[in-house]
């Protein structure tokens, strides 16, 4: 289904005929999409929906494109960076796929069941302070009150407007950047192009045009999926999975570092993982995944299943803006108590 979609999203040079008129029979829905977005826009413009204020600072990372951009990779680099500058980040995200009342806290080990796979994957690595809900300013309140957090990271969020933030990032694919340029449901905008001149920094994952900021994706080397699993990978042929928003990106990274690869299969995003449902993949192959597939493939894991973490990296430039203004949102607040 996702490849499907992409191909009337992100259409070739060359686009057939069907899925043209897919896009333009789709047309309909998005002018509907965007009524319904900006009026609902407006009544946080005027103040007939109020947005909460909170008395950390907020940082949303989100895009205004559906699907994988980078988001988590960045999230991470932000909670690494806030702690260099001696600050105690807390993440809050929605959940994908999880449906729950209220908030929950993600503590590390927790299933991606539980909690989605982003957020256990975060979780994983950092061991930061989390907590979900689709209502972001409950996780929010919930995240001051249960920690020692002074820096709040939205992971998403960036059409969550009751939430009031005061530091945006618009993460941008540099292969797919805006795709056809439509609105949902004909094409994979949640808001329109203009929505990126309004942000503090537009960061691409790839090649970035004139005032957007370049993130690499570094990959940091191959490592067990099963828990306890000590050995190495040795060179060898292998079976690539990706259950992420592009899966070739993936794929061309790992040619790019050289790995033999022999078959290749891309998952929808955010997929659910069974035993049964790899096996019937891949075999008794050697299998290469993202980090985000590994969490949620630890509890059946083969001894030959590796996952390729990636790190974000970006700018000594952006680095000293993004922290520029974080301090001076830090002074701003001192003393507030808004919305708690």
């Amino acid at each position: 289904m996702q490849k499907f979609v992409n191909a009337i999203w992100y259409p070739s040079n060359k686009p057939s005929l069907m899925f043209m008129l897919l896009r333009y029979l789709l047309l309909p829905l998005s002018v509907l999409f965007f009524l319904v977005s900006t009026a609902r826009r407006y009544l946080f413009k005027v103040g007939v929906n109020q947005a909460i204020s909170l008395p950390v600072p907020v940082i949303i990372v989100g895009n205004i494109t559906v699907g994988g951009s980078g988001k988590t990779p960045t999230v991470i680099y932000l909670i690494e960076l806030l702690r260099k500058q001696g600050l105690r980040p807390g993440v809050i995200s929605r959940g994908y796929g999880i449906e729950f009342d209220g908030v929950r806290v993600v503590e590390p080990g927790m299933d991606t069941s539980e909690v989605g796979d982003e957020p256990a994957m975060i979780v994983a690595r950092t061991g930061v302070a989390m907590v979900i809900g689709a209502d972001r300013v409950s996780a929010a309140k919930e995240l001051i009150k249960r920690g020692d957090v002074d820096v709040i990271i939205s992971d998403d969020g960036l059409q969550h407007y009751k939430l009031e933030r005061d530091i945006e990032l618009v993460i941008l694919d540099g292969e797919r950047r805006l795709g056809n340029g439509a609105l949902l449901p004909a094409g994979p905008l949640r808001e329109g192009a203009w929505r990126m001149g309004h942000v503090d920094f537009v960061i691409v994952n790839g090649e970035a045009h004139h005032d957007e900021y370049q993130m690499a994706l570094a990959p940091s080397g191959l490592k067990a999926v099963a828990p306890g699993n000590l050995s190495t990978f040795e060179q060898q042929t292998a079976t690539a999975i990706a259950g992420i928003g592009n899966p070739q990106r993936f794929f061309n990274t790992l040619a790019q570092e050289g790995y033999l690869i022999d078959k290749t299969h891309a998952f929808d995003d955010h997929q659910a993982y069974t035993a049964e449902v790899l096996s019937q993949v891949v075999g008794d192959a050697p299998v290469l995944m993202t980090e985000k597939d590994a969490v949620k493939c630890r509890d059946f894991a083969k001894d030959n299943w590796w996952y390729l973490a990636v790190d974000a990296k970006l700018s000594s430039t952006f680095e000293s803006k993004l922290m520029d203004k974080v301090h001076s949102v830090i002074e701003q607040k001192k003393g507030k108590s808004d919305g708690i």
